[in-house]
């Protein structure tokens, strides 16, 4: 088959990878930088098994910035485009996905359009009308940033928004990629499928909502947060993961999803999904009171990627924790060697040794190695040093 995907992030490249071991696909992409770094064979993203098939696999994989050359023939058209919350309109911007698949049709009313960026509810059923095409299917992405891939190659579930010829054959598209064998797929309607994907996500970001309270808690009163949690997790209806307290949720998926599915329940009866959205930004009030208590002059902030492993600075939640230091007159300077300057003018000192010296305190959201030597200068709320 041919297939074209369109979008070049976590979910694009790495659906683009795993069918171009067995299919011809395109990659689609608006940026000349990235087309040319994946015809090189370069990851634009970090992400070490993307850049290792990139290196050993045997890919049938071409960039390219030609819509015409990508959406001719093509059987099938996987949108990857990035979908943001936007404040003004209290919904999602779905502006690239929809220009997209205006174009797809216009180019070749054949191919069968799959959505994989994060949509509204209900979004499938409005477009197939507006656009008068059936053969618009969405089919959520549950990936980990920085393991991208490896979560297509072994995915938790394949969800498919239809039950159609069409939709059958996607599945198996994925699954017949994928090393993971006896993988659980479940065909639902559109609208289940959006509705799938903001609940899983908002869970997830009540799970680390419920242990970053927890770990408010027990610094306000002084008690051991990982014997807490160590407690909690033996019970085998919590387990023992995704549980180490933070300085909140961030990244691309749960901060813009939470804030969705809590639009999408106007005129629902709720106050759990609303508390979800509202503890990230006590979470960030209470870490940055705790850092002032310290009463420190300059402030180092260690890192300003969402997790370990990832280039992605997208909605980290230290941005918050920056933003609060600032209105409060602490001076913030950042270590972070993956950028010279950011947005908010803080000073950017990418010697490590400086960096440390210049710092009364340093706050990490994960510690790491590298500022060990410093420890007892570190403020992080990070127990099991993990994700």
């Amino acid at each position: 088959m041919k297939i074209t995907v369109v979008g070049s992030g976590y979910v694009g490249i790495s659906n683009a990878i795993i069918l171009s071991q067995n299919h011809e696909v395109i990659a689609l992409d608006v940026n000349p930088r990235v087309v040319d770094l994946l015809n090189k064979k370069i990851s634009p993203i970090l992400d070490d098994s993307i850049q290792d098939f990139l290196d050993n696999a045997n890919l049938n994989l071409v960039a390219t910035l030609d819509k015409t050359l990508a959406y001719k023939n093509s059987d099938y058209v996987i949108i990857a485009t990035p979908t943001d919350y936007d404040n003004e309109r209290d919904f999602f911007n779905t502006d690239t996905v929809e220009s997209v698949i205006k174009e797809v049709i216009s180019v070749n009313s054949k191919a069968v359009i799959i959505i994989k960026s994060t949509i509204p509810v209900g979004f499938t059923k409005k477009v197939r009308k507006k656009f008068n095409f059936k053969k618009i299917i969405f089919s959520p992405e549950f990936l980990r940033e920085g393991r991208a891939l490896y979560d297509n190659l072994h995915p938790s579930r394949i969800i498919v928004g239809d039950d159609s010829k069409e939709a059958i054959i996607f599945a198996n598209l994925m699954t017949e990629c994928a090393k993971k064998k006896n993988i659980d797929i479940l065909y639902t309607k559109p609208t289940e499928a959006e509705a799938i994907k903001l609940f899983s996500n908002s869970y997830l970001a009540m799970r680390v909502a419920f242990f970053n309270e927890l770990d408010s808690y027990a610094e306000t009163y002084s008690l051991d947060s990982r014997e807490i949690i160590d407690g909690l997790g033996l019970d085998p209806r919590i387990g023992s993961h995704y549980n180490n307290p933070s300085f909140g949720y961030g990244g691309y998926c749960l901060p813009k999803d939470t804030k969705q599915l809590l639009s999408n329940f106007k005129g629902v009866p709720n106050r759990l999904i609303q508390s979800i959205v509202d503890s990230n930004s006590v979470r960030k009030d209470f870490i940055t009171e705790s850092i002032m208590k310290k009463r420190p002059k300059t402030v180092g902030i260690h890192r300003l990627t969402m997790k370990t492993g990832s280039d992605n600075f997208r909605s980290s939640s230290v941005h918050g924790v920056i933003k609060r230091l600032k209105a409060n007159g602490i001076k913030v300077i950042v270590y972070e060697p993956l950028l010279e300057k950011i947005s908010y003018e803080s000073k950017v000192v990418n010697d490590l040794k400086e960096f440390k010296n210049l710092s009364d305190i340093i706050i990490a959201n994960r510690m790491t190695d590298e500022i060990k030597d410093v420890a007892s200068k570190v403020y992080t709320r990070d127990l099991f040093n993990s994700d």
